[in-house]
């Protein structure tokens, strides 16, 4: 049996972003490869039925619908969607905390500024404007405009709410 996750910097506790979330057990600095983002590896062709049926899933119901998956390399992604993997409850947002980056075929969470104990961890998840509807952002940061998606498609999003 795998055991899930741990890393000397991090607790999941409750979150007022989304159900659970990742929050700093101390003083995390800028540029700390602060936890691990594991899973199963899976191919291409997997990882796109995979988002189809969470599509599918989080429009009959909008509580489902979390894709937890990275892409790895040009032939592989990780399926991050495992109980052992911890790093999976780190949320969205519009203002992140840190990123994710593929180092030496690991995905690794880094914090992009220095992080105070109790804040919690936060990345830009990324998604493209497609179905954009379908991801509600909570995250309540000045930046947020009402919903996930990448920070290269918040202006186009501003831009088509305004002419609704």
């Amino acid at each position: 049996m795998i055991t899930a996750t741990k890393s000397e910097y991090v607790t999941v506790k409750n979150s007022g972003v989304h159900n659970k979330g990742i929050f700093a057990k101390r003083d995390i600095p800028a540029e700390t490869e602060v936890i691990e983002y594991i899973g199963e590896r899976i191919t291409k062709a997997q990882a796109r039925k995979i988002f189809e049926g969470t599509l599918e899933a989080s429009k009959k119901n909008s509580s489902n619908g979390s894709v937890y998956i990275f892409e790895l390399n040009k032939r592989y992604d990780i399926d991050g969607n495992v109980s052992y993997n911890t790093a999976r409850y780190i949320n969205h947002s519009c203002e992140p905390n840190c990123e994710p980056i593929n180092i030496r075929g690991h995905i690794w969470i880094v914090a992009t500024k220095n992080i105070k104990k109790g804040e919690e961890l936060s990345y830009d998840y990324g998604y493209c404007l497609d179905d954009y509807h379908e991801h509600p952002c909570r995250c309540g940061s000045t930046n947020c405009v009402g919903y996930i998606v990448s920070e290269d498609h918040r202006l186009e999003l501003m831009n088509l709410l305004k002419k609704r």
